[in-house]
């Protein structure tokens, strides 16, 4: 039998997904799962979008151009003008999703052996797509203990090399709910200016952030529009994971020049997904503004709550909806997979005959290096005020059970 890859079999499984098969297995024997490792919003998609969908009239459903239908890239257009963002229509290219535009800037930006430095914890999938790009990553470290504040510079400056070519980001920050600050993101401004490096921004948080600050974008740093690239989605500000729309957003023509090659490789995004995406942009403020505040308000509850539980520590996220906990346990791992195969939850108002538990996303996956983190989890605040007590209940009687075997 001929063997798998190098590439394939160092890939980095997902830390979201990776415990799904014991999830799965819970769930056949009738127990209930509250989900709080993967960011899949609860919330409705706007009525809007869906009556777009179904009202459809094509006879043929055929491909768009590969950068993306042109009334979608002016609705984005129109969209960043309303965030204070000022973009032309033709610098977004729409993507199949925040994922593929990761990986297309990446392609695009970098050569193999290029490194590029990441902030840790971050998005588990960045190193994937890195590994897939054959790109050298290099970690700095945001801590618990401090929030997850930025790094400071000189950690940046030290984990330059000639190699380096890019800083990647989220903000507001996947796993951590971290904000950065203005000042924060000025810091940045003058380490990429200072060695003239890209600094990729992922801003699909945007919408959600609770503590009244202003949100700096990327491509509002001044002196290097040419090094910015924005990656966005529609996926989390419309509750629209399904549809597989993201985009590309840079004033820098040579990049858009070499994403366009590589979106016309892989022909169109999803035809379908922009005709919903585009329907979704205007007329659902009042829409937006509710989901603000169901997020903000499950924030709230969630983090008092889970700083109650006895040894259980998280900093208090101020965007996104995800938060970093550090759990008294030696190897969350390991807890996360006792939670699902040994751990039945039985309150005694519970409707659920075979009990409930808890499903998190073992933290150490988010990092770098993989000894970091190992007693943290990230979880996501996407459920229902009630569901999410009853999920903190099961993982307060877990920590109990698992620590007293």
């Amino acid at each position: 039998m001929p063997e798998i890859s190098r590439r394939g079999e160092s890939m980095p499984a997902s830390p979201i997904r990776k415990l799904v098969p014991y999830a799965d297995a819970a769930k056949a024997e009738g127990v209930k799962v509250y989900h709080l490792n993967i960011g899949q919003p609860d919330l409705p998609t706007p009525q809007k979008a869906l009556d777009a969908l179904k009202k459809i009239d094509r006879k043929t459903l055929e491909y768009s151009p590969s950068q993306g239908l042109k009334s979608l890239q002016v609705k984005f257009r129109k969209y960043y003008t309303r965030v204070g963002i000022n973009i032309h229509s033709d610098e977004i290219l729409v993507t199949s999703g925040g994922s593929e535009a990761l990986l297309f800037t990446m392609l695009s930006c970098f050569d193999p052996g290029d490194e590029i430095i990441m902030v840790d914890p971050g998005y588990a999938n960045y190193l994937g797509f890195a590994k897939m790009a054959g790109l050298s990553v290099k970690s700095v470290v945001s801590r618990i203990e401090d929030g997850f504040a930025l790094p400071e510079a000189h950690e940046f400056e030290e984990a330059i090399t000639p190699k380096t070519k890019g800083i990647l980001i989220c903000n507001p920050n996947n796993p951590t709910g971290y904000l950065y600050s203005v000042e924060e993101m000025q810091r940045l401004r003058d380490i990429v200016q200072r060695h003239d490096l890209f600094l990729i921004c992922d801003e699909v948080y945007r919408e959600f952030v609770y503590n009244g600050e202003p949100y700096l974008s990327a491509l509002s740093l001044a002196g290097i529009g040419k090094n910015v690239v924005v990656v966005d989605s529609v996926s989390k500000r419309y509750s629209e994971c399904g549809i597989r729309i993201g985009m590309i957003v840079t004033r820098n023509e040579q990049v858009r020049k070499a994403v366009l090659k590589f979106s016309q490789a892989r022909l169109s995004p999803p035809l379908l997904g922009q005709i919903v995406a585009e329907a979704s942009i205007e007329g659902t403020e009042e829409y937006s503004r509710e989901c603000f505040e169901e997020y903000k308000a499950r924030r709230d509850f969630f983090i008092e709550r889970l700083n109650r539980i006895p040894g259980v520590y998280s900093p208090k996220p101020e965007g996104a909806f995800y938060t970093v906990a550090s759990l008294p346990v030696d190897d969350a791992e390991e807890f996360c997979k006792w939670c699902l195969t040994s751990f039945r939850y039985h309150a005694p108002d519970s409707p659920y005959t075979y009990g409930e538990t808890v499903m998190m996303a073992p933290a150490a996956g988010f990092y770098t290096d993989p000894e970091m983190g190992r007693n943290q989890v990230r979880m996501a605040y996407v459920l229902k005020i009630e569901d999410l007590s009853r999920a903190l209940d099961a993982l307060e009687e877990a920590l109990k059970q698992y620590n007293s075997r």
